[in-house]
């Protein structure tokens, strides 16, 4: 019995529960999305908030707090999936977040039923909270508050619209907030690097392709195609004065060579090998350089100055900073595509580039630990962050987050070094600028509106008298455009400005003729879209949306832009 292997374990019923999700942002995504504490501001009907909330419980988000003073109405029980008759003369936060947490009972919830103006006034009322969430309406010094405190404190902040059939939100990350595991296709993360090989790789092609003319017939369809590559690579820069296929032109006449290397008798199963590297050699064969926005994270203030309380991430992309100035390309993610070889000669290939993967790591960890000596950091990097930033790092993306475009009252939208991108993207015939333009006034309707005069609840266009509301808003949006254009100094056509116009009407329209209401079906889709983006945040997975997102629901259209 002693001798007997130790039992298989199978998953836990945890992984079994979270099992698709682990699959797509694993263990180390999970648990920061169980660390997180998320605070959810949730004003007007209030649907929008909690599909977001519900798409968060539901993956297992550690805590969430429901910030609404609104009691139950009739007019909640037609758009909101979580009440029902005996819920009304509650208090919507109560209910909504018992309800949310039978959901999934790993989530913690809490609920304040105080008004958000009181509320906010307590020192420390926003520092639990990881991630805060809000949706419109809300008073425009209520939203700057929470904007001052996302800048300060570095918390990202979503601020959301559902009214009607049109949808919008924004995300306030911190001034830089980087992501090293982007995801990205398949397709793009195979860095064989055939027109830099080093002596192993080399090697192992000349011992595959040794008297390839003479192989046996299915020898020579199982040769991997990047050792056939190589081969022919060896072969070209000998009859090209050792240059490599440089231009198209180059690179389909050597592509040309390759496909007539492969038999045409070969009775053993044919050549898929060869078939496999003519395909590849448009995209295989090009020069292993860094994107131009990876090369900015290398040149960026945070980068070329470690210091003691430097981030982990600024650390390691300075210690690859150094090894791409030292050798012009970038660490060797160790990663090999499938094709058709023996099992041998394939794991053969992989552990040759797992151990140039390897050799690399290890000079960056090098570097990684010299820049802490040299800065006096106290905690050491770990070496398994090392390594995945060494795999990601023609794929690591920063976002420079930017604060709220929060609407003052009697102020002029400033939009800043975007004004002339955001101008040309106005006249595009498919263009929903027009509709942001649409929710800023709507928002500065909010912000110069009260119903119980200054100070008071906001109120949205079109709650009291429709058509004079729909006036004000299209005024209001007419004159952002206006001086949108004229900050842009864009030259716009006289028809195509009408045209604009006229655009930004209809929408005004529809925006008043809602009266602030929201319909569950968009207030659903736009929460599953907010969702996804504020896990992309939590988990720091993916790339997030950069910094505005707008949705029209009557056309199925949705854009993201930067402003």
């Amino acid at each position: 019995m002693a001798d007997l292997p130790p039992p298989v374990q199978g998953p836990t019923a945890k992984e079994k529960k979270y099992d698709r999700q682990l699959r797509l942002w694993g263990a180390t995504g999970q648990i920061a999305l169980e660390k997180s504490h998320i605070l959810l501001i949730n004003s007007g009907p209030g649907v929008v908030g909690l599909e977001t909330l519900k798409n968060l419980v539901l993956p297992g988000v550690g805590n969430f707090t429901i910030q609404d003073s609104a009691i139950v109405s009739e007019a909640d029980l037609g758009v909101n999936f979580f009440l029902e008759e005996q819920h009304l003369g509650g208090f919507r936060a109560e209910h909504t977040c018992n309800l949310l947490k039978e959901l999934n009972p790993d989530v913690e919830g809490q609920y304040v039923t105080e008004p958000i103006e009181s509320w906010l006034l307590q020192p420390d009322a926003l520092h639990p909270y990881t991630l805060i969430i809000v949706t419109a309406p809300i008073r425009t010094e209520l939203l700057t508050k929470l904007s001052d405190h996302a800048s300060a404190a570095l918390t990202p902040l979503f601020y959301v619209h559902s009214v009607g059939f049109y949808s919008h939100f924004s995300v306030h990350l911190p001034p830089a907030f980087p992501v090293v595991d982007t995801h990205p296709s398949p397709e793009t993360t195979s860095d064989l690097r055939l027109l830099h090989p080093w002596p192993e790789l080399l090697q192992y092609a000349e011992e595959k392709t040794a008297n390839l003319d003479s192989m046996k017939a299915d020898d020579h369809g199982h040769v991997p195609w990047i050792a056939l590559l190589l081969h022919h690579l060896e072969q070209w820069k000998k009859e090209h004065n050792g240059e490599v296929p440089q231009s198209y032109k180059e690179k389909t006449e050597f592509r040309t060579t390759v496909s007539q290397a492969a038999r045409t008798d070969n009775p053993e199963g044919g050549e898929e090998n060869f078939e496999e590297a003519v395909a590849a050699v448009l995209k295989s064969l090009n020069p292993p350089q860094p994107s131009s926005a990876v090369k900015e994270i290398f040149t960026a203030p945070e980068c070329l100055l470690v210091r003691e309380d430097s981030p982990t991430f600024w650390v390691i992309a300075n210690a690859i900073g150094l090894f791409y100035t030292k050798y012009n390309v970038l660490p060797v993610p160790g990663s090999v595509p499938d094709m058709k070889a023996r099992s041998a000669d394939y794991i053969q290939l992989q552990n040759v580039y797992k151990s140039k993967a390897r050799k690399d790591l290890a000079e960056v960890v090098d570097s990684v630990r010299f820049l802490e000596r040299n800065a006096n950091r106290s905690n050491a990097i770990d070496e398994k962050d090392i390594e995945a930033f060494c795999k990601n790092a023609a794929h690591i993306k920063l976002v420079r987050g930017r604060p709220l475009h929060v609407v003052q009252a009697g102020e002029k939208v400033k939009w800043g070094d975007r004004a002339k991108s955001i101008a040309q993207t106005l006249t595009f015939p498919d263009s929903l600028i027009p509709l942001y333009i649409a929710f800023l006034a709507w928002d500065e309707f909010v912000a110069t509106h009260a119903k119980d005069g200054l100070g008071g609840a906001p109120q949205v266009p079109g709650e009291t008298d429709p058509d004079k509301d729909s006036e004000k808003l299209t005024g209001i949006a007419f004159k952002i455009a206006d001086d949108l254009v004229k900050e842009a100094s864009a030259s716009i056509d006289e028809d195509d400005y009408a045209t604009i116009k006229t655009q930004i009407g209809n929408f005004t329209r529809e925006l008043v003729r809602a009266g602030g209401a929201e319909l569950h079906n968009i207030g659903a889709l736009t929460g599953g879209i907010v969702s996804q983006e504020v896990i992309k945040v939590i988990t720091e997975q993916y790339v997030p949306v950069d910094n505005t997102c707008i949705f029209d629901g009557i056309k199925s259209r949705s854009t993201v832009i930067k402003v």
